[in-house]
């Protein structure tokens, strides 16, 4: 018995090929020449630096492009009064939205 199943998504898509020939001999001679303009994606000396400290690379490159600093981080910079502002917003968010849920009044 044959069993067919969908193929799988690649989750990394590769570039596309120029439909131009002429396009497409241009980057064949400047890549075999070695006058491509691409810059490298990843710095080779923050990767050899993490390695050295026994991090992970990717996690440091990801961190490099902005990642999430985390709760503890932000709260650290601000000042109590500021926090307390932010809590005290989201509190009357929280309750805004949940008296749009709650029904109005119990029938008897």
């Amino acid at each position: 018995m044959l069993q067919y199943s969908m193929p799988k998504r690649k989750s990394i898509k590769a570039p596309r090929k120029p439909t131009d020939p002429n396009v497409a001999a241009f980057n064949i001679v400047q890549q075999v020449t070695g006058q491509t303009t691409d810059k490298p994606v990843i710095d080779q000396d923050l990767v050899n630096k993490a390695i050295a400290e026994g991090k992970d690379p990717l996690a440091v490159l990801l961190g490099q492009r902005g990642g999430l600093k985390g709760g503890k981080a932000r709260a650290k910079s601000m000042t109590p009064e500021r926090r307390k502002e932010i809590a005290s917003e989201a509190a009357k968010a929280r309750w805004a939205r949940n008296k749009k849920k709650a029904p109005s009044q119990k029938r008897r």
